[in-house]
C-alpha cells in the first residue's frame, strides 16, 4: 500500500483539476497561485516561465488551463524543484512542463532563454522587515533575500521575456508603488487588477501585468471581490479558484 510521506501533503487546486505534493509546514501554495495563473494571457503553443515556482503551483495551473503551452518551473530550492517535477509528472503534464533548479541571481541560469510569458509571486516583504519564520521555505517565499530585492527580482524576470511578452505577478497591494517604481522605464503598458477580500474592504493583493516594449501607460481594472459577506467565495472567484477559468480584463 502506498503511504503519503508524513512531511508532505497532497492538495487539490482548481476543483482538484490539479493536485500538488507540498510541504506540510511552512509556505503552502493556494489561492494566490491560482489567481496569478488565471491573469496570465497565455495562448496555445506559447512558452512560459514561472520564476520562484516553489512546488510548481502557478505554472502547473497555467499549463492545465492552456493546451499545448510549454512551461518551465524555475526554483532555487532543490527539494521544492524536485517536488515541482514530481507534480508535473503526476498531473500528466511532464511532456510540456519541466522543473529547473537554478539560482535566480546567477547569470548562467537559463542564459539566453526567452519566453512569451513570465509569471512570478515574489517574496512580499523587504529583507529585515518581517519576523523570521522557523520554516526555511516560508522565509524564502515571504521575505526578500538581501541580495535579491524586489527590483532585482523583477529585472531578472524581464530579462527572460521575449519582446512583446508579458510579465504577470501577484503582490501585496501596499507594495504597488514599489512595483511601479521598479518597472518604470523598463516596460510598456501596465495593467493592475485589485483583489478585494470583501466588498467595501481595501485590497490586500494586486495582480499586475506588464508588456515588454511598446507604448507606456497604466490601466487600473475594476478588480475582483473574493468573498461574500458571509465568507463564501464570490461567484467570480469560484469561477477562477474552483472551475479554473481565466481572469478577464473586465473582472467584476
Amino acid at each position: 500500500m502506498n503511504r503519503r510521506p508524513a512531511q508532505l501533503t497532497q492538495d487539490g487546486l482548481m476543483g482538484r483539476r490539479l493536485t500538488l505534493w507540498q510541504p506540510g509546514q511552512g509556505y503552502r501554495a493556494g489561492a494566490d497561485a491560482v489567481m496569478l495563473a488565471a491573469f496570465v494571457p497565455a495562448r496555445v503553443g506559447e512558452t512560459a516561465l514561472d520564476v520562484g515556482a516553489g512546488v510548481g503551483a502557478a505554472g502547473l495551473c497555467l499549463a492545465r488551463r492552456v493546451p499545448s503551452l510549454h512551461v518551465s518551473l524555475l526554483e532555487s530550492e532543490p527539494a521544492l524543484a524536485d517536488l515541482a517535477g514530481r507534480n508535473a509528472r503526476e498531473n500528466g503534464l511532464a511532456d510540456r512542463v519541466v522543473a529547473v533548479h537554478g539560482d535566480l541571481t546567477a547569470s548562467e541560469t537559463l542564459a539566453g532563454a526567452r519566453f512569451d510569458q513570465v509569471l512570478t509571486n515574489p517574496p512580499f516583504h523587504p529583507a529585515g522587515s518581517a519576523t523570521l519564520s522557523p520554516h526555511a521555505n516560508r522565509q524564502a517565499a515571504c521575505v526578500e533575500a538581501a541580495d535579491l530585492p524586489l527590483g532585482r527580482w523583477l529585472d531578472r524576470c524581464l530579462g527572460w521575456l521575449k519582446p512583446g511578452g508579458s510579465l504577470t505577478l501577484i503582490h501585496l497591494a501596499a507594495r504597488l508603488p514599489d512595483l511601479l517604481a521598479a518597472l518604470d522605464g523598463k516596460v510598456g503598458a501596465i495593467v493592475v487588477l485589485p483583489l478585494w477580500p470583501k466588498a467595501g474592504r481595501p485590497a490586500e493583493r494586486v495582480l499586475l501585468r506588464a508588456i515588454s516594449g511598446g507604448a507606456a501607460g497604466c490601466t487600473l481594472l475594476p478588480g475582483l471581490v473574493l468573498h461574500e459577506a458571509d465568507g463564501r467565495y464570490s461567484s467570480a472567484a469560484e469561477a477562477v479558484l474552483r472551475l479554473g477559468l481565466a481572469l478577464g480584463d473586465a473582472a467584476a
